[in-house]
């Protein structure tokens, strides 16, 4: 049986700010690096670049064996901790991730051990470099060096304690850090530049909507009703009265699509795919009810409304799954989309998963928020890393 060592590292210039990770993966034996993985993040906490290291670590060494034995080793204690099950973990972004490292590899077959920053250097380095792309105007993932390749930089010493991350800071940093500086207490500073702004669409009816039925990634992906495309017309004659949307995402399935082709044919714009705008799987409860999987699929029902983590019934997707997957989207499409309004066309869940990081609200929230077909959200997020929900489930455009 082949020995991985992971070792994983993410920073955060301004926690939250431009972030990014580096994970490397070498054989315990003779030491020889045999994977190396980095990506900029865009605006995400120091504790989130590290968990996503992690994750991104994981999977590479598996990708290798996915029979191996790893030790993972990290100069975050409170990542090495949690994962290690001595630590609660209780912050709502953190804890998806944590999950989702936790099921790359059989809990018997990963160890975790803290390190000091300055035995972690090669880790610490990628995240480094995938930041510096960032926050030079790169706005794709940071490529990884080729094995054992070192990048030449002027290195100055870093301030602050253990959690300023991420370890020595190039020159490019201690510019950066001119620009994103942390967040204060109080009133931010008047001008941070322009936020990227998500107006957020949720698709207009389908067949199933009314009817109140569960419809996600993995059911019938129907396309829209009469009055779902009527409303998707209202939409768009909105949005162009405006003149704000720069470009539009869509979720893959065809009800969003189809919306966002309204809006983009009225405003001269293309529609973009992104995966991972997708609406959550409901497993075996596609297509039904509320009441008719109470009474097929009690318990499980019971479950998932008690429990982020609970999958639906078959072969369905946690809300934490999900909200670790939006996480993600969300990430990418600020770097992409830094500065500009966007429309995102999606669906109920990612929505209010959005809406709920940027207020930093419980997992249950998800159940206290209502959203109608055909409504208009709108979040900014700016380069401190603070996030501003500027609308919610607005319809006036429909009356």
């Amino acid at each position: 049986m082949r020995e991985f060592v992971v070792e994983a590292d993410g920073g955060s210039r301004g926690n939250p700010g431009p972030a990014g990770y580096g994970a490397v993966v070498s054989d315990a034996v003779t030491g020889e690096t045999l994977a190396e993985e980095s990506e900029f993040l865009g605006v995400v906490t120091n504790n989130v670049a590290e968990y996503r290291g992690l994750l991104a670590g994981l999977r590479a060494a598996r990708a290798l064996d996915p029979e191996a034995v790893v030790h993972v080793r990290m100069d975050s204690k409170l990542v090495v901790e949690q994962m290690s099950g001595r630590w609660k973990i209780k912050h709502p972004d953190m804890k998806p991730l944590a999950l989702e490292a936790g099921r790359v590899f059989p809990a018997d077959r990963v160890t975790y051990e803290w390190i000091p920053r300055e035995r972690n250097k090669h880790a610490d380095r990628l995240a480094n470099e995938a930041m510096d792309a960032g926050t030079s105007g790169e706005t794709r993932a940071a490529a990884a060096s080729p094995a054992g390749e070192q990048a030449p930089a002027a290195k100055v010493e870093a301030k602050g304690g253990a959690e300023a991350k991420g370890g020595t800071t190039t020159v490019a940093d201690a510019r950066a850090a001119k620009s994103v500086a942390a967040p204060a207490p109080g009133w931010a500073p008047a001008d941070m530049g322009a936020p990227a702004t998500f107006v957020l669409l949720r698709h207009g009816e389908t067949p199933l909507t009314p009817e109140k039925r569960f419809s996600g990634s993995g059911g019938t992906d129907p396309s829209l009703s009469a009055v779902g495309r009527e409303q998707a017309e209202r939409v768009a004659a909105a949005l162009a009265r405006r003149g704000t949307i720069q470009d539009v995402v869509a979720s893959p399935l065809a009800r969003t699509r189809e919306t966002a082709g309204f809006v983009a044919d009225r405003l001269g714009l293309e529609v973009t795919v992104d995966d991972g705008l997708r609406e959550t799987a409901f497993g075996a409860w596609e297509g039904l009810t509320f009441g008719e999987v109470r009474e097929k699929y009690p318990e499980d029902l019971n479950a998932w409304l008690a429990d982020p983590e609970a999958r639906p019934t078959g072969d369905g997707e946690s809300f934490a799954e999900t909200a670790v997957r939006i996480a993600a989207a969300r990430d990418r499409l600020i770097a992409a989309y830094a500065g500009r309004t966007v429309l995102l066309v999606t669906h109920v869940t990612p929505i209010k998963t959005l809406v709920r990081l940027a207020l930093g609200a419980p997992p249950e929230s998800l159940f206290r928020m209502e959203l109608s077909a055909a409504s208009l959200s709108a979040i900014a997020y700016y380069a401190d890393g603070n996030a501003s929900v500027r609308l919610f489930n607005d319809t006036s455009h429909l009356r």
